[in-house]
């Protein structure tokens, strides 16, 4: 009785071993499958993604066939569709109309940025760039005149500064970048170059600033494409996360991880003075005020001999821009008085328009980035004071241009400066 029982008991649990062993192999299979699907599924939407937003190919196309047809011409055309000694590397796109590379040329290196036409249907991110028609490269008309072409630089730098009184020799300076082969005059194809250029705002303010040391050099052109000097060290601070990480980390840890990943404190003094004296440069400027819309640290770098450095000028708008822009918008509440992300109005109820004032000037807004980033680390017995300034500058508000602001608003901006710099004239950082 016991001998037979032994088998049937064996089988049992042979049987019972098998189907276990088959139900993890299917469990096994699944998620392996599952694996499988969900990894080609990511692979395909970076891969979209990338060619959707890289499309550098195309621009190079695009512009060499107008310098090969003679409708373009600029100091880096040759070296781009010639001898092709200008070449991108690495792609920065963010948006698929606004192409971004790293760029070699010679023994320079740089960043090129290049516009398209038209990228149709775009989902990533918030808001896609608007549709855009490719340019087309036909002003100046030919006959042009160098005088009436340089009539048109002028009106148009009027437009967008207002009635300056340096904008002559601003003129001229543009005229000489304009003259890419340096023969002395500016061709047809070479106005046509500048004058698409100068149509992007980030490229006439970056013209404006970088003989401050503010902003990366122009190094060259070819219509609307243009390569500046990279700037080796960015964000201003911190960790510059991945896309599809941003959304996962909670505000308050990436606010704190990034006060990690920064240079000694005697160097971000260093940087900090650099954001200051662009503040400074800004304010009353030699071609007008200018406002910065967007302090975010991702809109700054900084050099290896940590100099600040701009690198993205679109979150600056010359001040009689705004004022028309705000003049212009209708309003229900103050959230409807707000250009870019942080240049902010008030609305007047009455009139239902925004005011043209903004409320917080540069400095203001300055200071509120660098608190955080100049108190972590301080000096013993430097802390307070530099505390009580900052919270000082950061409270100024209204409009900086007239009487008492005005002189609150510098006399803040050189204790700062003269405060910091007491820290670090005898460090090599200076």
């Amino acid at each position: 009785m016991a001998k037979g029982l032994f088998p049937r008991a064996w089988v049992k649990k042979s049987f019972y071993f098998q189907a276990r062993i088959s139900f993890v192999r299917v469990k096994y299979l699944f998620l392996s499958w599952l694996a499988v699907l969900v990894g080609s599924w990511v692979l395909y939407g970076q891969y979209s993604t990338y060619t959707e937003l890289c499309r550098g190919h195309e621009c190079k196309t695009a512009i060499c066939d107008k310098y090969k047809r003679g409708m373009i011409d600029g100091s880096a055309c040759s070296s781009l569709c010639d001898k092709e000694t200008l070449s991108m590397g690495r792609c920065l796109s963010t948006l698929p109309n606004n192409q971004v590379y790293t760029g070699s040329w010679g023994d320079l290196e740089g960043i090129i940025r290049c516009r398209l036409g038209d990228a149709g249907p775009y989902e990533l991110g918030e808001e896609p760039e608007p549709r855009r028609e490719a340019p087309v490269f036909d002003t100046p008309t030919r006959g042009t005149s160098v005088e009436k072409f340089r009539e048109m630089v002028s009106n148009h730098l009027k437009s967008k500064l207002g009635d300056q009184a340096n904008l002559a020799s601003l003129v001229s300076q543009i005229l000489f970048v304009a003259d890419g082969n340096k023969d002395g005059r500016v061709s047809l194809p070479e106005a046509r170059s500048t004058w698409a250029l100068l149509q992007m705002d980030e490229v006439l303010l970056g013209l404006l600033l970088q003989d401050h040391g503010h902003t990366p050099r122009l190094l060259g052109f070819c219509g609307d494409l243009y390569m500046t000097e990279v700037v080796p060290y960015g964000p201003l601070y911190g960790l510059a996360l991945p896309w599809p990480l941003v959304s996962w980390v909670p505000g308050g840890v990436q606010r704190s991880m990034d006060q990690w990943f920064t240079p000694s404190w005697p160097r971000k003094a260093k940087i900090s003075m650099g954001l200051l004296e662009l503040v400074e440069d800004l304010f009353h400027g030699t071609y007008g005020s200018f406002l910065i819309c967007d302090l975010a640290a991702a809109h700054f770098g900084y050099t290896e001999r940590h100099e600040l450095r701009l690198t993205d000028t679109r979150a600056v708008v010359a001040e009689d821009e705004f004022r028309r822009a705000m003049r212009s918008r209708r309003c229900e509440t103050d959230a409807d008085c707000v250009y870019g992300v942080d240049c902010r109005t008030s609305c007047d109820a009455a009139l239902r328009r925004c005011r043209e004032e903004a409320e917080r000037p540069n400095l203001a807004k300055a200071c509120g980035t660098l608190k955080d980033y100049l108190l972590r680390g301080a000096p013993a017995g430097l802390g307070e004071e530099l505390e009580r300034q900052l919270y000082a500058c950061m409270a100024l508000g209204g409009d900086p241009a007239g009487g008492q602001m005005n002189m609150e608003h510098s006399l803040i901006l050189n204790n700062l400066k003269a405060l910091l710099w007491r820290q670090i004239s005898h460090t090599k950082d200076s």
